[in-house]
């Protein structure tokens, strides 16, 4: 069998794995060296990991994702900006459907505002093949969340990448990545002031850090939580898909192997109330893998998931929110009300047209999502990474809060707090 075959109670909740010793170890060996040498180490460490050659710019402006966008092929370049005009509007309705709040409160006003960070920096990794589309997921949001400053660091700026970044109208790329990376746009570097870089630009500290990237990257992200903002932790991808007698076989299958083929560590899961389907999905998955030219890889991925016959729709439902995938696919009657009854997914794609791949080359919604359980408390990308909520009041009417300030020293009295209740009495008229 393509998929091994497990009952509804052998599936155990998914949680994030934790990551191992040496890949922390490591990481933050590399993000120490960067906060402590800056530039040098940000340097050596490109030029080692055949990011750059010696002497060429670490930083890269507006004039080369220009050249880049320039030299690119017309209809792919066309593809690229449809896909970032997609991801714009759907930002721009994310954004317009948050609103600030302004409430009546004794004696006054109370309620948020939106405020957007400042600077921020986009992981875009770079491993079997460069991934545009990440850039533009990331860069695109932050823009439409508000963000003056917007940078890109992906591992030696390939064209396709940079080409994108012009797109997204990204301010800088650093053609580096990995945890130094990471570590870079956490802490910033000054400029190089070596003979053959001396035209080297610096490069400032971020607010805030999202996007994709291996082990080292998801360490490094954590390691550096301290100091700068970060989306979320991202691990193997993920797709689970839902469905009944009624879903075409051919179409769930090549569903999973879209999702198996990104690494080896990629998890296919399958939970149907039809035992028929299973047994059609899985000679699917052997005639269609044979023509696949990511076999190796795909494999591997299908070997981490598994095929789950269920009793009925609910308990497919329960199925899924003890996985949490990062991405769920619901092939079945009324998929849409199947849809609403699950709490713990990253992404919901429902119906049969509703395919995870048009999701991640841009149909509207992120995706740099939540995986390894981790869609049971976290969300996907948005603009609200960009945003924070800032609280305030106004006490227009001190006779109105009279109340409130009672309650105000009481409590500070409670607390052993003699200052706040001192404060507090001020008020009182």
């Amino acid at each position: 069998m393509m998929l091994r075959r497990v009952t509804g109670g052998q599936v155990q909740a998914t949680r994030f794995c934790a990551l191992d010793d040496q890949t922390l170890e490591q990481a933050g060996a590399l993000v120490r060296r960067v906060e402590r040498e800056g530039v040098r180490a940000v340097r050596e460490l490109a030029e080692r990991f055949g990011e750059r050659k010696h002497g060429e710019a670490l930083v890269l402006g507006k004039d080369a994702m220009r050249a880049a966008l320039e030299a690119m092929d017309a209809e792919d370049r066309a593809c690229l900006e449809r896909t970032a005009k997609r991801i714009e509007r759907f930002a721009q309705a994310q954004l317009g459907s948050i609103r600030a709040l302004d409430t009546a409160i004794e004696g006054g006003r109370a309620g948020h505002t939106l405020a957007c960070v400042r600077s921020a920096g986009c992981y875009v990794p770079a491993g079997r093949s460069p991934l545009p589309s990440t850039a533009l997921m990331t860069a695109v949001t932050a823009r439409v969340a508000g963000c003056e400053r917007v940078v890109v660091a992906s591992p030696g700026a390939h064209p396709t990448v940079l080409a994108a970044c012009a797109i997204a109208g990204v301010d800088e790329v650093l053609a580096v990545g990995g945890a130094q990376a990471i570590a870079a746009m956490a802490y910033g570097f000054g400029r190089e002031a070596t003979a053959d870089a001396s035209s080297g630009k610096g490069f400032e500290a971020c607010d805030v850090i999202v996007g994709p990237g291996n082990r080292w990257v998801t360490a490094a992200k954590q390691l550096v939580s301290s100091a700068v903002g970060i989306d979320m932790p991202a691990g193997p991808s993920e797709l689970l898909v839902i469905a009944d007698e009624t879903a075409d076989a051919a179409v769930v299958a090549a569903d999973l192997l879209a999702q198996a083929e990104h690494d080896t560590d990629a998890r296919a899961m399958l939970v149907t109330t039809s035992a028929v389907l299973a047994d059609a999905v899985d000679e699917q998955l052997r005639v269609q893998m044979a023509t696949l030219p990511t076999r190796a890889t795909a494999q591997a991925g299908l070997a981490n998931g598994f095929a789950c016959v269920v009793e009925s729709i609910e308990e497919a439902v329960r199925v899924s929110d003890r996985v949490g995938p990062e991405h769920l696919e619901v092939m079945t009657r009324d998929a849409e009300a199947v849809a609403k009854r699950v709490r713990n997914a990253g992404g919901v794609f429902i119906g049969e047209a509703a395919a995870e791949v048009l999701g991640d080359y841009g149909a509207g919604p992120n995706h740099t999502l939540p995986t390894g359980g981790t869609a049971r408390f976290r969300a996907g990308l948005s603009v609200m990474h960009f945003l924070r909520l800032r609280t305030w009041m106004q006490i227009d009417d001190a006779s109105s809060a009279a109340g409130l300030v009672a309650d105000a020293e009481r409590l500070a009295r409670m607390e052993g707090l003699c200052g706040h209740e001192r404060s507090a009495a001020k008020r009182r008229l």
